[in-house]
């Protein structure tokens, strides 16, 4: 009865601690606390601001009190709850006072400020410890993010204004963009949203609206608009909104998603919708600076380097100074020679372009960056199966042999490392199937014969000091 009664306070507690670091939200306008003012409490726990009790009385007097007015439904005493509460996921959450913020920061919770702010060479350090390769694109990034965080924290710099730096990475599919953004938003601890371009449509049309990337920052934030507008948003496959060529139809996906978001770019106050991507009369709105909002756009641009091959072979002739049509096929990272021209002839408006000032490329994933991709970061994929028979007490071993093995298999899909997970999985599922069932079993040597098909793993019993083959068990690979 006890243990009850304490669960119950405690659930209580966590509600009214909730409750009491978020806004409540007028029922009727939608409008939160700070802008329409103190709220009115009736039952059935809604909220009404003042300028909507007042409509209600004015109603009242002009109706001569008739029941079947909008206003008066909520009053109904005695019937069924029928409306309920607004959840915490559409209020906004409240500014903390100074003092509270200093309190918070003598008790040793890591604040986010110009002194605390890591030097360009410590985030790339980092990254280096997840992302294998991609040297420029880690120092441009760890540049881009060290000057843009400057900038939001130190406010001003006399009358100088400094410009924010928002970001186009180019890559082929499986390079690390996606991960790249994620690490380094984990490691300054700050509000990050990733979405995808492809849902984006013109205003009006069936499709999330621009607003709705600054919506799932907002909810990553915690619905703190302050917080919110110190964060990131990273936009993948940004090529896909691309000006359509020799379209018939209208393009509600490409150029005008794309003039839609010239204003998130450079910095407007925007009407954002809490708790939902779409605008509508039941969802509370609040306005977000995108002024310091860092904004990364990352995509693969297929068929980029056909048009960047044919504006390096133009002047091809016959000659001295000529360049030969066939110079540039074998080059796997042309993307690196990529200019603003060749990304307008892709489909990009030169506003949009305009708007992101640092452009740069990854380099394609080759067999011996697949190799370290599998064994160096700290979440290596060879390290997660490792460890995962390391819990049935079993010592997973990989030979180098294997390791490049794996690599040159991965490479030939050209999918970059998105092909390590699906090789792996292939050759492991035996092995996970198997190995539960003989406690002896105490260590797994994967072969290169075994990645090849050729053979079988090396497995060594618990207690003996020699390795034996399993050429009897066919349980581990089928022919």
């Amino acid at each position: 009865m006890e243990d009850h009664t304490n669960h119950t306070e405690d659930r209580e507690n966590k509600e009214n601690k909730d409750h009491q670091d978020y806004e409540d939200v007028c029922y009727i306008c939608r409008r939160p606390e700070s802008k329409a003012g103190k709220m009115m409490h009736i039952p059935q726990g809604i909220c009404i601001c003042s300028d909507c009790m007042q409509k209600t009385f004015d109603s009242m007097n002009n109706m001569g009190g008739f029941p079947g007015m909008p206003y008066m439904d909520m009053f109904t005493m005695g019937q069924p709850p029928q409306y309920e509460q607004v959840p915490n996921r559409q209020k906004l959450k409240k500014k903390k006072p100074q003092e509270k913020a200093e309190k918070d920061k003598k008790a040793g919770e890591v604040v986010f400020d110009i002194e605390h702010l890591p030097a360009p060479h410590i985030i790339k350090g980092q990254l280096d410890e997840y992302v294998v390769g991609q040297e420029y694109a880690k120092k441009v990034m760890s540049v881009a993010v060290y000057n843009h965080y400057k900038r939001v924290l130190t406010d001003s710099m006399d009358d100088i204004e400094i410009e924010k730096s928002n970001m186009l990475m180019i890559g082929p599919t499986g390079c690390g963009k996606t991960y790249l953004v994620k690490t380094l938003a984990r490691l300054l601890q700050v509000p990050l949203a990733i979405t995808d371009a492809t849902s984006l449509t013109e205003a009006g049309y069936i499709g999330d609206d621009v607003e709705s990337v600054l919506s799932k920052l907002l909810a990553a934030a915690d619905n703190d608009v302050e917080k919110a507008e110190h964060g990131i948003v990273f936009i993948d496959e940004i090529d896909k909104i691309a000006k359509k060529q020799n379209a018939k139809s209208r393009d509600v996906s490409g150029e005008s998603v794309q003039q839609g978001m010239l204003k998130l770019l450079e910095g407007a106050d925007v009407e954002v919708p809490v708790g939902a991507t779409n605008k509508n009369a039941m969802v509370p709105m609040t306005t977000i600076n995108t002024r310091n909002i860092l904004f990364i756009c990352g995509g693969a641009f297929p068929e980029l380097d056909k048009t960047i091959k044919n504006r390096l072979t133009k002047q091809a002739s016959i000659g001295f100074m000529s360049e030969l049509k066939d110079r540039y096929d074998e080059e796997e990272n042309i993307l690196e020679k990529v200019t603003t021209e060749d990304l307008r002839e892709f489909g990009m408006i030169p506003e949009f372009l305009g708007r992101l000032p640092v452009i740069f490329s990854l380099q394609a994933m080759t067999e011996d960056m697949l190799a370290e991709v599998l064994t160096r970061p700290k979440n290596a994929i060879l390290k997660q199966y490792q460890k995962l028979l390391a819990l049935d007490e079993v010592d997973l071993r990989f030979d180098d042999e294997a390791i490049h093995a794996i690599a040159k298999k991965a490479a030939e899909k050209k999918t970059g490392a998105r092909a390590l997970r699906a090789i792996i999985e292939e050759f492991m599922l035996d092995i996970m199937y198997e190995i539960p069932k003989d406690d002896l079993i105490g260590r797994v040597t994967i072969t290169k014969d075994y990645i090849e098909k050729k053979g079988s793993p090396q497995i060594e019993m618990r207690g003996s000091g020699e390795a034996k083959l399993l050429t009897q068990r066919q349980d581990f690979h089928k022919e």
